[in-house]
């Protein structure tokens, strides 16, 4: 038997509080499951399909250049036609797709079954299709490991000058605004050719590495973290003012932890698309100077270095140029397209 409160009384209705049956759970709209910011993005990018395709061909190309180096028969740097000991074999040079050198015919005659040179050779007698993918390998790091370091750069500098603002935020805008007067590629190549001879790296660690990679790392860093710094830094000026920042001053929170813990975190979208956007750029950049000669060290190959050592035969072996050039722009086509498609799905003023 309930036993229901009088009316007027203090006393809690008992029966307000006991299970509901199944009858009136059958009532009960449903709601929506629970859900996080990641999640949301991640389904509404997921129905972009230009954005999805975009990103299933950035991940197939990344596992080529990663695994098929490491499993091809050929290396990127081995001259087929040398060997000690013995003269040049010429006629691996400047092979045609799918063709073999006289060793290689022998040998296949004797019942041997050997690899083909899918893309050919080059004038060195180097297998082309693994110095592609090889090339494809060290431009995708390149252009990874720079927007990293442009990241890291921005996004602390960008901290700094929008949370502190004041003469701070004035000194780091100046700097700012006179890297942004500089005219890039002028700047891009004074500064590789400068810190290609001053910097030494034999018999080092980072000799394998080469002084001119090492040298576009330092050139990004000086140069491309601008647009990243002030772009954290129109977004942290417009969090800062907000309640739950101006409760962390009071309870005494210091200025590092205010932008670890609340400014920082509420960027993130800004961050993530950012990065994604700056990659494709990277990547141009160092095919680039790898073009004009100033990118990785001989004999590692890299797109734009591969493009350039093409031209000397540019009406013979037009496919030489030809391929490293669809495979720039695929990649850089493709990562702007998955940028773009990060933007649509995780900016929420476009969601709003």
């Amino acid at each position: 038997m309930t036993v229901k409160a009088p009316k007027m009384s203090m006393q809690p209705d008992v029966s307000a509080f006991l299970p509901a049956t199944d009858a009136e759970k059958e009532y009960f709209t449903p709601t929506r499951p629970s859900s996080t910011f990641f999640r949301d993005g991640a389904k509404r990018l997921l129905k972009n399909k230009v954005a999805t395709i975009s990103f299933i061909l950035i991940i197939v190309i990344t596992l080529a250049a990663i695994i098929l180096p490491v499993v091809w028969p050929y290396s990127y740097e081995k001259m087929l036609g040398v060997q000690p000991g013995k003269p040049v074999d010429a006629s691996y040079n400047n092979l045609a797709p799918f063709q073999w050198g006289k060793t290689e015919i022998k040998r296949m005659e004797a019942g041997e079954s050997l690899f083909p040179h899918i893309f050919g050779t080059d004038a060195h007698g180097r297998d082309y299709f693994i110095r592609v993918v090889y090339g494809t390998r060290i431009s995708m790091a390149v252009g990874f490991f720079a927007s990293i370091i442009v990241l890291i750069i921005g996004l602390t500098i960008g901290s700094i000058a929008g949370y502190f603002g004041g003469k701070v935020d004035l000194f780091i805008m100046r700097i700012v605004d006179i890297i942004y007067s500089l005219p890039d590629m002028l700047v891009i190549i004074l500064l590789s050719v400068v810190l290609g001879q001053v910097l030494n790296v034999e018999n080092t660690i980072l000799e394998k590495i080469g002084s001119n990679i090492i040298s576009m790392f330092i050139v990004f860093g000086l140069l491309y973290w601008v647009s990243m710094a002030r772009l954290i830094r129109g977004q942290i000026l417009s969090l800062r003012q907000q309640e739950y920042v101006l409760a962390s001053l009071v309870a005494g929170a210091k200025g590092t932890w205010i932008i670890r813990k609340h400014l920082l975190p509420n960027c993130i979208s800004v961050i993530i698309i950012s990065t994604a956007l700056q990659i494709p750029s990277a990547i141009f950049t160092e095919s680039f100077l790898s073009f004009l000669g100033l990118g990785v060290n001989a004999p590692m190959p890299s797109l734009g270095s591969l493009a350039s050592d093409a031209l000397n035969g540019i009406t013979s072996y037009s496919y030489r140029l030809i391929i490293p050039a669809l495979v720039v722009s695929l990649i850089v086509l493709s990562l702007n397209l998955f940028g773009d498609g990060l933007r649509d799905a995780f900016d929420p003023k476009l969601n709003a």
